[in-house]
This record gives C-alpha cells, structure tokens and sequence, in this order.
C-alpha cells in the first residue's frame, strides 16, 4: 500500500505498525523523531522524499526514510539541520556515515534510519525497490 501526504511517499504493507512490547513512551518518541525528520527534510526543500514502514520486516529500525539532495553541498546542510534539531530536542547523536563526501549520508538513530543521496547515487542502489518490495511501477509525484 503506497499513501502520499505532504509530498512524502510512504510505503507500507499489511505488517502492524510499531514494534511488538513496545510501551506509549517509545511509541510517542519514535513518531516525534521521524515527525523531527521528515519536517527538516521539508524546511531543506530535500527531493522525493519517501517512508518505507519496516515494521515486522526487520530488526534495524521502524521506519526507514529515503530523500534526495540536489548536490553534496546540499545532502550536507540537509543532514547537518537533521542532526543538530535531534541534538537540540534531547534526541541525543546518531550513528552518522557518509558526510566527508557527501554521496550518500546515512543517519541511524536505532529507530529511524535516514538515507540522504545524491541523485545518480540513489538511482545505483535503488534502496526503494531492495525495501519496498509493493512499491507501483509509477511515480505517484509524478505531474
């Protein structure tokens, strides 16, 4: 099932949402954090944003989220305001690879992984279609 809101695609399938034991506390933490993320992605004007539900799928986190940057310089200043608004709302460090080149930044913060690319490096290694295996074959932002 593929829902668009805000211009943000999110890709999810028949698995339940949140991780199972989890309490009200955890849950209202992941959803602010990727709430934290998304609305950065927007204020820096980030590219074809998606959200991919990994719930139920695998152990590394709930939601993974995919964006592209026009330019390193770009995919930088995208993933430093991430980092420095988790910093600045008490959402402590996340695990950062990427930013010395700037391709492809990665930030894990257990819960919320964010891949921030470059275009033509997104295209390489097509994470939507390795996670989001009922992705349609058309682009719903697509005019």
């Amino acid at each position: 099932m593929t829902a668009v809101t805000s211009g943000i695609e999110t890709l999810t399938d028949s698995h339940p949402s949140g991780t199972t034991g989890s309490d009200h506390a955890t849950d209202q933490r992941i959803g602010d954090l990727k709430a934290l993320a998304l609305d950065c992605l927007e204020d820096m004007k980030a590219e074809e944003t998606i959200e991919i539900d990994l719930a139920g799928r695998t152990s590394l986190a709930d939601t993974m989220i995919i964006t592209s940057g026009r330019s390193q310089r770009h995919v930088s200043a995208i993933a430093d305001r991430i980092l420095q608004e988790m910093k600045s709302k008490g959402f402590g460090t996340a695990r950062v690879e990427g930013l010395p080149a700037c391709d492809w930044v990665l930030i894990d913060t257990g819960d919320i992984i964010v891949h921030i690319f470059r275009p033509e490096v997104r295209g390489f290694y097509n994470l939507e279609k390795m996670w989001g295996a009922d992705r349609p074959t058309t682009d719903l932002l697509a005019g």
